[in-house]
């Protein structure tokens, strides 16, 4: 039996099944369709044709628009679709056609999105991909599975993100770029094959970091990637000296970090 709020509107032209959970305030438009293992906490509104399935969770506030289908299988040809979960924060906003999956159960099961970010028309969020706070995807914006993207990220309308590639907060990808490799935390990449063309000031700036804190940031970013050694040498090497800057530190432990993908940078993807 759904267990349904005394507050929540349910349009009759919707089908909530029977063990769904619907939240105080949540309104359910006309053609929806909410299964039977969906939680929509307080707040939550379906705006109207939206599909929720699976075992998923979405935040209190969320919004969701018409055509968008949430919680499906996911696309992997080895998903076992047993006990898989889709996790969305609060106060996301879900626009027009986008698709979100539950995880693998060989890859930790779940799929999990962070609070108050936007996903713009037709963009996608594949299995067991983990999502930060404050993201915008932009439109038709792809991401494959177990791609990780951090707080404050801005993905441009087209681009595409291979799996397991991590995209660091506050970084900034262009439009209908192809992400192959894991982009640093405050940088920019562009291109197809993508290319790390520097870093977000203005994505910075906006997130209130002091200009001077900038400027120590840029000099940081120069002695990695154009330092005589590998990326990784190089990072290491100038720990010390800049351990009382936080943004440096984050781009630094990003590097050192285990990943299943290479490290963007200036020179890879450009051709000769």
């Amino acid at each position: 039996m759904s267990m349904i709020a005394a507050s929540a509107r349910i349009h009759p032209m919707a089908v909530v099944e029977d063990g769904a959970v619907v939240g105080e305030g949540v309104v359910v438009g006309p053609f929806c369709h909410v299964g039977s293992n969906v939680t929509l906490h307080d707040n939550v509104e379906l705006i109207s044709h939206v599909v929720v399935l699976g075992r998923t969770t979405v935040g209190a506030g969320t919004r969701i628009f018409p055509s968008a289908v949430i919680g499906g299988d996911s696309q992997s040809a080895r998903h076992s679709a047993v006990n898989t979960t889709l996790i969305i924060g609060r106060n996301c906003t879900i626009r027009e056609g986008v698709t979100m999956n539950t995880g693998t159960v060989e890859h930790g099961g779940s799929t999990v999105i962070g609070d108050n970010s936007l996903f713009l028309a037709y963009s996608h969020v594949a299995h067991d991909c983990r999502v930060g706070n404050n993201v915008i995807m932009s439109n038709n914006v792809m991401l494959a599975g177990h791609v990780s993207i951090g707080d404050h990220a801005i993905i441009s309308g087209g681009a595409a993100v291979h799996q397991f590639t991590r995209v660091g907060k506050y970084a900034f990808v262009g439009g209908l770029s192809a992400v192959s490799y894991d982009v640093i935390p405050y940088g920019m990449l562009n291109g197809n094959p993508g290319v790390l063309s520097g870093l977000n000031v203005v994505g910075m700036t906006r997130a209130g970091v002091d200009r001077a804190v900038i400027h120590t940031v840029r000099r940081a970013y120069k002695a990695i990637f154009e330092g005589a050694g590998s990326i990784r040498e190089n990072a290491a090497k100038i720990r010390d000296e800049y351990s009382d800057c936080e943004q440096v530190i984050e781009i630094l432990d990003f590097i050192a970090a285990e990943s299943d993908r290479a490290l963007s940078s200036p020179s890879r993807g450009q051709k000769g």
